[in-house]
């Protein structure tokens, strides 16, 4: 009983942290911060999770590649 009720909390609060991030794409808000969470959690009992997580992570990591880059020519530009 007591693992039924963990296993549906950690999913309870993966899904409300994902929510919250989604709502902060399209307001102002960190949801860099609350999507990958929210995610993390519920790939600890989601194979889908997992892969969206993979996803995520693979977007932020290549947008911070192309902010790096654009921040490198402004930077040695001026």
């Amino acid at each position: 009983m007591g693992r039924t009720i963990k296993n549906t909390l950690i999913s309870l609060a993966g899904f409300i942290l994902v929510a919250i991030g989604l709502i902060f794409i399209l307001l102002p808000g960190p949801a860099i911060l609350f999507l990958p969470l929210g995610l993390a959690l519920l790939s600890l009992q989601h194979d889908w999770a997992k892969l969206w997580l993979k996803r995520c992570q693979r977007l932020m990591r290549k947008s911070a590649v192309k902010l790096d880059k654009m921040w490198l020519k402004f930077k040695y530009r001026n």
